[in-house]
């Protein structure tokens, strides 16, 4: 069993597939060189989610580095594997990776078996009735719901032939961070959807926008690497609401995955080939307010409180991401790129479709049905959903004593050491609409 992307025991199809019939199953993670461009906070909490599995297979983990094409040939003929069992993988480099790996193994006589995957509905399976994708999410996930999913299933008993006694070569030294990870594993993860589900879910279409309030159920990490399974979630849910959002906002990470899947050239592409060419500046000034954005000292206070956030957890409030993408993009008109890959460097959740497609999705490049219309004034959005500015005050600490009738626009009665606005959002907007002309022009 070739672990990746589903870090647990428990509803992994490729797991109880691998050890049906009772037969012995050697436990792999491959650490790959393509791990290198990941960021520090996503491979510590690799590390951490790896450790628990490790312990809840008996330290029976074996781990092995290089590029899984040779690696996983190899040790599949040390103990004479006929079959790799995995978990399918949807990405573009997964696919192509996995691909090269089955050619070594039927080289070989063995075989690489893909059971499962990371979504209740594998990528390209909902299609419109001509067998072509979904460009929108509402359609996709009427669809994706009637298509349904299979009943979450209890771990399988496995009869593990693991690592030597000599103990094996983990990942990597798992990085310093400037912060303390949550608690990482499956036993944690399902206990923090237990306390959202008991909890803060009935209220979740009510407070899942404010910031301020823990309304969410900070399991996208969880999901992100396999640690819990969607349909585990799924299968809890009712009719009502607050679940049927929750339901939709689990529907938005599988229509990126589907988008992916079908476009894979829009990880760092315009889906909307007409927008490229929307002027964009790259230039020093461009630069300088980049370093401003992701230090988190934009004199927007909402958006450093976002920025200050991720810093200094590795984690952003949803709601707020969307404010910082459309800052960055249509009041700094700065490549959405620039943004995406901060976010996977420094995110704990990086996830390459729901991330950029999300970049996308703001930007006005992508999925959203009414584009680059759609300009997030900062500071209403603040007003709106940080009312008293509680989650301004928890990141950016120099406005802990403004009031909050002014906390979400200081003016002049900002403190010193918190920097005036960079950019007038008025006059950006209007300069986005601007530049959005010339894309109109070049398509007509």
């Amino acid at each position: 069993m070739w672990f990746r992307r589903d870090l647990r025991l428990a509803d992994n199809a490729a797991l109880a597939a691998a050890a049906a019939d009772g037969r012995e199953v050697v436990p792999l993670f491959v650490v790959d060189p393509a791990f290198d461009r990941a960021g520090a906070a996503r491979m510590a909490y690799m590390a951490a989610a790896l450790d628990s599995l490790d312990e809840s297979m008996q330290r029976a983990l074996v781990y092995r580095h290089g590029d899984p094409v040779e690696v996983v040939g190899r040790f599949a003929a040390e103990v004479d594997a006929a079959a790799v069992y995995v978990a399918k993988d949807f990405g573009p480099y997964g696919r192509r990776r996995d691909a090269a790996v089955a050619e070594r193994l039927r080289a070989d006589g063995r075989s690489l078996v893909g059971v499962g995957s990371p979504y209740a509905v594998d990528p390209g399976t909902v299609l419109k009735g001509d067998g072509t994708p979904y460009a929108v999410f509402t359609p996709f996930s009427k669809m994706w719901r009637s298509t349904g999913w299979a009943a979450p299933s209890a771990a399988p008993q496995v009869t593990w032939h693991g690592a030597p006694t000599v103990p094996c070569d983990g990942p990597t030294t798992r990085p310093q961070l400037p912060f303390t990870l949550p608690p990482i594993g499956e036993s944690a993860g399902l206990e923090r959807w237990r306390r959202f589900r008991d909890g803060a879910l009935d209220d979740y279409d009510d407070q899942r926008n404010l910031p301020g309030v823990d309304g969410t159920s900070r399991l996208s990490a969880d999901l992100r690497w396999g640690i819990v399974h969607p349909r585990q979630l799924l299968a809890e849910l009712d009719d009502s609401k607050s679940h049927t959002v929750f339901g939709s906002e689990l529907g938005w990470r599988e229509f990126y995955a589907d988008v992916l899947f079908h476009r894979p050239n829009t990880s760092w592409e315009n889906l909307n080939p007409k927008m490229e060419t929307m002027p964009v500046d790259t230039d020093a000034r461009a630069r300088d307010r980049f370093a401003a954005w992701c230090a988190g000292v934009t004199g927007y206070p909402i958006v450093d409180a976002g920025m200050r956030e991720l810093a200094e957890t590795g984690w952003m409030h949803n709601r707020v991401r969307m404010i910082v993408a459309s800052f960055l993009v249509k009041d700094l008109h700065l490549p959405w790129q620039w943004g995406a890959r901060w976010f996977m460097q420094h995110l704990i959740d990086g996830d390459l479709a729901s991330n950029n497609h999300g970049w996308q999705w703001t930007a006005g490049t992508g999925t959203d049905a009414a584009p680059y219309f759609r300009i997030f004034n900062p500071t209403a959005q603040s007003e709106r959903f940080d009312p008293q500015g509680d989650y301004i005050r928890t990141w950016v600490r120099e406005l802990a004593s403004v009031a909050s009738a002014v906390i979400h626009q200081p003016g002049l009665l900002r403190p010193d050491g918190y920097p005036a606005p960079i950019v007038d959002h008025a006059v950006e907007r209007d300069e986005a609409l601007a530049r959005y002309k010339v894309v109109t022009a070049t398509t007509r």
